[in-house]
């Protein structure tokens, strides 16, 4: 590879043992607070479309690492992740000013729970979504073994801004032209709602479900464990109160080790 000689060292500071160090091959700035970059794929680096791995800058003796859900699906060439900004984050205070050439440092191990066979087999799979916890489901609907398990997908991304939906709007509209889920994708929904401006769907997702305006407006039943499947990312308050709407549904939490018919990402990056 060209970058090797790059690898060993990195503002004089050491790469740490069981760690990649990959160069970053694109940025691209959504807002003052999203940004998504991708970087060379180590060629033993394995991972399920779904899972997060933690990443880090080699600016220092020790360097910070944070999860990230890995957003290019299994099959892709290179590793793509969306990210927030955050002015005083002691990661993304300086991810947020990576540029191509760059060198971002990568844990060998990814992990989680966001992957299809942590789920059992149903006909609906929903993906509940805020902000940048979209990533996992950039991976997902991206992965051909999404469509092979499940015959509609429902990707539900809610945001503060209008501005904000842009990354997972343009991932969906590209799918059409995906040459590996081209077609199966035609069974993919993607409902985007707001909290701060006028949109034509607006509020929590939460909300939505218990007031039935989600289910109203895709034109589905409600959820029910005999056919719908969940996965959710997002903040730790969306989290616990997604969980607890699709508990009222009555679906079960699942894990890797005991599939089931939901499932929840408490990684997640500040």
């Amino acid at each position: 590879m060209a970058f090797d000689k790059a690898k060993e060292t990195q503002g004089n500071f050491p790469v740490p043992a069981g760690v990649y160090a990959e160069q970053v091959t694109l940025v691209e700035h959504y807002t003052d607070r999203l940004f998504r970059f991708r970087i060379t794929r180590p060629a033993a680096f394995r991972f399920r479309s779904g899972e997060f791995v933690m990443i880090g800058l080699p600016n220092a003796e020790k360097p910070v690492f944070r999860a990230y859900s890995v957003a290019s699906p299994s099959w892709d060439e290179e590793l793509e992740f969306y990210s927030i900004k955050v002015p005083d984050g002691p990661l993304t205070e300086h991810l947020q000013k990576i540029r191509v050439g760059d060198t971002v440092l990568l844990r060998r191990k990814p992990t989680g729970t966001l992957v299809n066979d942590a789920l059992l087999p149903g006909k609906r799979l929903w993906m509940f979504s805020t902000g940048t916890g979209i990533a996992p489901f950039a991976s997902l609907i991206r992965d051909p073994e999404t469509y092979e398990k499940f015959e509609e997908v429902i990707l539900t991304h809610t945001c503060r801004d209008v501005a904000e939906l842009k990354y997972g709007q343009t991932l969906v509209a590209e799918l059409k032209d995906d040459p590996l889920v081209g077609d199966a994708a035609k069974g993919l929904r993607h409902y985007c709602t707001v909290t701060r401006e006028d949109y034509g769907f607006r509020g929590r997702i939460t909300d939505l479900m218990a007031s039935g305006k989600v289910f109203d407006d895709l034109g589905l039943p409600p959820i029910c464990p005999d056919d719908d499947r969940g996965m959710i990312c997002g903040s730790m308050a969306m989290l616990r109160d997604t969980k607890a709407a699709l508990e009222g549904f009555g679906l079960k939490e699942g894990s890797n080790s005991q599939p089931a018919t939901f499932v929840v990402e408490r990684a997640f990056v500040d």
